[in-house]
Formats: C-alpha cells, structure tokens, sequence
C-alpha cells in the first residue's frame, strides 16, 4: 500500500434540472487521505471512509462500483439511496423557479432506476413513515408526464403477456391498527393464471399466530386495471381487490393454500389502489370502503411502500 496523500479541493454546488432558487451556502471541505491497493477508498481525517470503488483483478462489482458512506454503525450506505431520501425529505419551501418544467416523479424514477435491483429493498430501511407519505403524493405528479405514465415498475402489473409469471414483494406501512400489526412489514405474491388473469397473496408478518391464521385463512386478491381512488377520486395505476377471497382460478403457485372465505375488514370490500414509483417500487393506499351501499369508505391505513424482489428471491433480511 502506498502512503496516504493528502488532497484538497473547491467544490461547487449545485441542483442539477431542478430550478430553484439559488442558495448561498458556507461550505467548509476536508480533506481526504487516498489509499491505493486492492481496495480502492477514500478515508477522512477523522476517521469516516467514503469508498469509490473496489477493484479485483480489474473487476468491479454493481454494489461496489458506487460511492457509498460508513454511518457511525458500520453500516454501508450508498448515495443513491441517500439522494431518495433526501429528494423526499427536502424542505416543501424549495420552489422550482418553472414548475412546468420540473416533475418530481420524474426525478424520482430516475433514481429509482440509478439503483442496481439487487439493492433496492434497502429503501424499505432508509425510507421512514413519513417519507412514505410524501411517496404517494409526489408519485401523484407522473400523471401530468404523458411519457412517464406509460412506464410500469412490473412487467408483470402492467398485465403484459411475456411477463414474469409470479412475482414477490417485501412491503412497509404506516399508520396501521394495533390489532393488525402484522401488516406493518408484510410479503405478497403476484402471479397469473392459465386464463391470464392476475391476482396475487398476502403474507402476514409479526406474530406466529398470524401465519397460523394465514394457512387456514389467506388473504387473496385480484389484481384491476383501475385508473382512480373511488373516495378521493386521486388517478392511480390499478388496484388490488381482496372481495370475499373465494377465488376461482385455474391454476395457483405452487404450494398456495386453496382460497377460504376473508376474515374482517377484508371482506369488507378492501381495496389497495397502487401507483408505479419506478423500475420494481411501488406506493399504495389501502381503504375499507365497505359492502353497504352507505358505507363511508375509510383508510385502513397509512401508505405502503413496495418493493419487488430481485430475481424473484425471497429474502427476510433487509440487511446489506
């Protein structure tokens, strides 16, 4: 290893295709020791390693190729994923100069698709209750882009007849009950039949008693090409419809138990609708709106994130 130089360098900032209005910053740079060997890296004076690749043998690999940080923790965070949360997180006082011609869905997808697929479950830890909010209002914004809309994060919900033929997601939620916490971090299954309809599972997380109930009782649902929220009329992609859960299709995954009637409040006509955020992420909102034809329709909960696993595998960690 050669010995360390020492390198300091102006910086300049600046909000790339954003417009807003400029902001005068006192920026004080550090300089950073450069380490050259197999592994090539940044390092801090004070410590805090920033990588900006690993090399072996010539080979860089797609989780090492982008510059990342250490938090205090250990833990590697890459940059693209801190541009999301930062993107989502900024103050609601930032202005474009030209609305017209700044579309934060826009920007969002293209982050999206900056992260390798392989990595894109870590949003569901970076991302925070209220981020998931602001999620499905600046998803609300694609449907001003005629291009955008046009754009699904699945092949296989956008009901396209080469897709993928069972697809699986890790989800996140907010503002649920307390007596369904299982729905706070919960796994579905989207898949299609031989008649091509697509419908897809839920699976409970949390408690053991809430697997146990799944077996004898799963929670299904078919999968609609549905362009808007019933109570708020807000546009959306499509929506899941959970109906009583007596399905009758031609053909399930392989060992998915045979439909049985849905416990309350998804009997209760529960609807998720859904709105594509990019490449394997979607947002939804989930509403009670009832079999009673005067029934007030109601959220069952907060927001959902979701996020489609790489390579169709299932995963319980949502570590590195």
């Amino acid at each position: 290893m050669q010995a360390p130089s020492t390198l300091n360098s102006h910086c300049k900032l600046e909000l790339p295709g954003v417009g807003f209005h400029p902001v005068h910053l006192k920026l004080q740079v550090q300089p950073w020791k450069i380490y050259r060997s197999s592994k090539l890296q940044r390092m801090n004076v004070n410590g805090r390693t920033r990588g900006i690749g690993v090399f072996n043998g010539g080979k860089v690999s797609a989780w090492d190729e982008k510059p990342y940080d250490l938090s205090q923790s250990g833990r590697k965070v890459f940059l693209d994923e801190l541009d999301i949360v930062t993107l989502v997180d900024s103050p609601k006082e930032l202005i474009p100069l030209d609305p017209d011609s700044y579309n934060p869905a826009a920007y969002l997808w293209k982050k999206i698709a900056d992260i390798p697929e392989e990595r894109r479950h870590r949003l569901l830890r970076l991302l925070k209750s209220r981020h998931i909010s602001r999620l499905w209002e600046m998803a609300g914004t694609r449907y001003g882009d005629s291009k955008l809309v046009k754009k699904s994060a699945s092949d296989l919900l956008s009901f396209e007849k080469n897709s993928e033929v069972l697809e699986y997601w890790s989800c996140k939620t907010t503002g649920v009950p307390l007596r369904f916490a299982w729905a706070n971090d919960f796994k579905k299954a989207v898949f299609r039949d031989n008649d091509g309809d697509v419908c897809g599972r839920i699976f409970p997380g949390g408690s053991f008693l809430a697997k146990i109930a799944d077996s004898f009782s799963p929670l299904y649902f078919t999968v609609k090409n549905i362009k808007e929220v019933m109570a708020t009329e807000q546009p959306c992609d499509l929506a899941y419809e959970f109906g009583d859960g007596l399905l009758n299709l031609s053909k399930y995954p392989e060992g998915f138990p045979m439909p049985a009637k849905h416990p309350w409040p998804f009997s209760d006509h529960m609807v998720i609708y859904v709105r594509h955020m990019g490449p394997g992420i979607l947002v939804g909102q989930a509403w009670q709106e009832g079999e009673k034809l005067e029934q007030v329709p109601k959220k069952f909960c907060g927001e959902i994130l979701m996020v489609k696993y790489y390579n169709g595998h299932v995963g319980d960690s949502l570590e590195d």
